[in-house]
């Protein structure tokens, strides 16, 4: 019998009706623990409904009279999401019993014994994501009886041949969608760490989190219909959820900062997951919590998309640009002394997250992975937001489309240009860098802990005729002129990357390439940069006035940088940037050379002391060894895990003594089966963001 249409007259026969609904009782039955197992939800909750969209579900209605039967043939469904619920909106749909359409809210009578009526609802797998009412409208003479069913919440439906989101690979909707664990990259190109991130997605407060999220985006505050009547669209829906994780133009989740102080809040680097951050701008009256920084935006982003059913992932590119001006060259300018002095940024990474969702609003041939990023760089359409962008489309360089593919096409392609900024104002140009930005682009590999290179998901090898076609295709290339081969050549020689605790130990080579000898000027650089690639200090400036460079030989000069001028200043920092430039005295011809070094963590070691067993006191051993000569104060290790720990535990060490390793026992009660992690993150006076962690198979007996 299809959609059923109310009239005026319906609405007024409904509005007159308390004492007939006072003269029956009618129950409804969700079978929430069934439906939610069936529809994959269960891991959230089984005490209410929270069923995907695309998909049957069954409830029972049970009648308390003797007097009354349910005419099932006449009763009426509405289903109500949004404050206020209109048919002309879509956000109220009323229909009857018949059988299943797929293509719109429909129901049929599974079996019936005059008082008990079970029956199979079904949502269309276009219906609007939320939550929703269920009411039924019973006959009672001339008049219709409204009873009140209850509240259930629609997701996404990855699983839905029909659903925008569908994803046909039962082990990609595992890591995509229902996996609550994760790794996120960051370091740099030549030392990429894992750190791990517990999403969290279905921890039973995230789902009322997420709508709520979804409820204080400024396209709902203004006009919550309108809102309404988009929320069927993952396209749409993942651009409100870049746009809410930031906190610049709303209440989003979180507020972004990167440089000292961080007063007020908590260190960016010391959050090992989603739900702490989710829970406290939740219980916070919407309160922005402070602070995030790119990884921590979208592996926030990530679990928000994951709850609401869109599969997501999260990615880092390293040497990412950041090109304000949209033209692909980026400017960096260096001083004659070495020092950084101007021009845009390269971070050493960048991290942002794809979700996957048909594009019925392109053309042909751009479903699939999107790129969103919900870290606060540009404006997008006046807001705070980036994304949804087809990573095919930023392989094609095709920036036409939608959204925000030319911002996104140059974080991973642009061109270097570094200039030698002189006193007298003049400019030089000493080095092109074509292949440096777009590099490792990593995420977790589907179905284990291993890295996946997805570089060439965004873009064709760097230098091929294919890359360079793509490049000036996108018209947004400037013409570089590689400078010419000069007869004065700076090397920097030396280890990629030392250990936390270790000296510098490198040397800077002069080549003169010409038929006469030289005598030059060397300046050295060392600077402790924040991964966005702006300095934080200089560790070190030395200048050797005279180094005398035979025709076409090599003069070298050694350095070090011992740890006790640096290791102070290094904090959370992991990267250290030398510059050397020479000069010749005589035709004041000047060459330089960069060399990135990296500095890795010590690690926390987490040992499990025991079996573990759902529900079921269970032991683990944390140990840090301090690898330097000197006392580490003011010392906290962070516990998080999911299905283990409730929230996060902190325990306090005034100190560990150089070279001590400090090791406690803590107890835990696992509280969901499968694999597990058991994360720490360590902080002192010295050094932040050291991390350990452990993987436990939680059993059922």
């Amino acid at each position: 019998m299809g959609v059923y249409r109310s009239s005026r007259k319906d609405d007024h026969l409904i509005d007159r009706t308390a004492a007939a609904v006072a003269e029956m009782s009618l129950t409804a039955d969700f079978h929430c623990g069934k439906n939610n197992q069936e529809h994959r939800t269960d891991g959230i909750t089984s005490k209410k409904l929270i069923v995907r969209r695309g998909q049957p579900f069954q409830i029972a209605l049970q009648l308390h009279s003797n007097e009354h039967m349910i005419d099932h043939n006449n009763i009426v469904f509405t289903v109500e999401t949004g404050p206020k619920p209109s048919e002309a909106y879509g956000s109220k749909v009323l229909f009857k019993l018949s059988s299943i359409n797929p293509k719109q809210w429909s129901g049929q009578v599974i079996s019936s014994t005059g008082t008990r009526l079970v029956l199979s609802l079904y949502s269309p797998a276009n219906a609007k994501i939320g939550r929703y009412n269920l009411n039924v409208l019973s006959p009672s003479g001339r008049q219709y009886t409204q009873f009140s069913l209850g509240e259930f919440i629609l997701l996404f439906n990855p699983w839905c041949p029909e659903d925008e989101v569908f994803l046909n690979s039962d082990e990609q909707r595992q890591e995509y969608v229902m996996n609550e664990d994760g790794i996120v990259y960051n370091g740099e190109s030549r030392q990429i760490e894992g750190r791990h991130w517990f999403f969290g997605q279905f921890e039973e407060e995230v789902v009322d989190i997420c709508l709520q999220i979804l409820d204080k985006n400024l396209k709902f505050l203004k006009d919550p219909a309108k809102d309404i009547i988009c929320r069927n669209d993952p396209v749409y829906i993942s651009r409100v959820v870049t746009a809410m994780v930031n906190s610049a133009d709303d209440k989003g989740v979180l507020t972004g900062k990167w440089s000292q102080p961080y007063s007020g809040g908590e260190y960016p680097w010391t959050w090992n997951g989603s739900v702490p951050i989710l829970q406290k701008w939740y219980k916070g009256h919407n309160r922005p919590v402070r602070y995030g920084q790119c990884w921590v935006f979208a592996a926030v982003a990530c679990t928000v998309l994951r709850c609401l059913g869109i599969p997501a992932r999260v990615v880092t590119n390293f040497n990412s640009a950041h090109d304000s001006n949209a033209n692909l060259i980026l400017d960096q300018e260096i001083d004659e002394s070495g020092r950084l002095c101007g021009g845009e940024s390269v971070w050493n990474f960048h991290v942002w997250l794809e979700g996957w969702m048909a594009r019925n609003d392109l053309k042909s041939g751009y479903d699939g992975w999107q790129v969103l990023d919900p870290t606060p760089q540009e404006k997008s359409e006046g807001i705070y937001c980036c994304g949804p962008a087809p990573v095919k489309a930023i392989k094609e360089g095709a920036v036409e489309m939608k959204y925000d593919v030319p911002f996104i096409f140059a974080e991973v392609n642009a061109d270097i240009v570094i200039w030698i900024c002189s006193r007298d104002g003049t400019k030089k140009k000493a080095a092109v860098k074509t292949k440096h930005v777009g590099q490792f682009i990593s995420t977790k590999k589907c179905g284990s802990n291993d890295r996946e290179d997805i570089t060439n998901e965004y873009k064709f090898p760097e230098g091929s005729e294919r890359e360079r076609i793509i490049f000036n295709e996108a018209q947004m290339r400037n013409n570089l002129e590689l400078p010419q081969e000069e007869k004065l050549q700076v090397q920097m020689k030396g280890d990629d990357s030392i250990s936390y605790g270790s000296d510098i130990r490198a040397q800077v080579n002069i080549t003169n390439n010409s038929s006469q000898s030289m005598v030059c000027k060397l300046q050295l650089n060392a600077q402790i940069l924040q991964y966005t690639g702006l300095a934080v200090k200089q560790i070190m400036a030395l200048c050797v006035d005279e180094v005398t460079v035979q025709a076409n030989d090599v003069a070298t000069v050694p350095f070090d940088v011992p740890f006790s001028e640096l290791g102070h200043d290094l904090k959370n920092h992991r990267m250290i940037k030398m510059i050397a430039v020479a000069t010749d005295k005589r035709s004041s011809e000047n060459a330089l050379a960069i060399k990135d070094i990296s500095v890795t963590n010590p690690h926390v070691v987490v040992k499990v002391l025991g079996e573990p067993i759902l529900n079921r006191e269970l032991k683990a051993e944390i140990s840090f060894h301090n690898p330097l000569p000197v006392t580490l104060y003011k010392c906290i290790f962070t516990i998080e895990g999911v299905g283990l720990i409730s929230g996060w535990e902190q325990i306090s060490q005034g100190e560990i003594k150089p070279n001590h390793v400090f090791a406690i026992n803590i107890r835990f009660t696992p509280t969901k089966v499968g694999l597990r992690k058991l994360s720490v993150d360590f902080d002192c006076d010295r050094m932040m963001d050291v991390k350990g962690f452990q993987n436990i198979h939680v059993k059922n007996i």
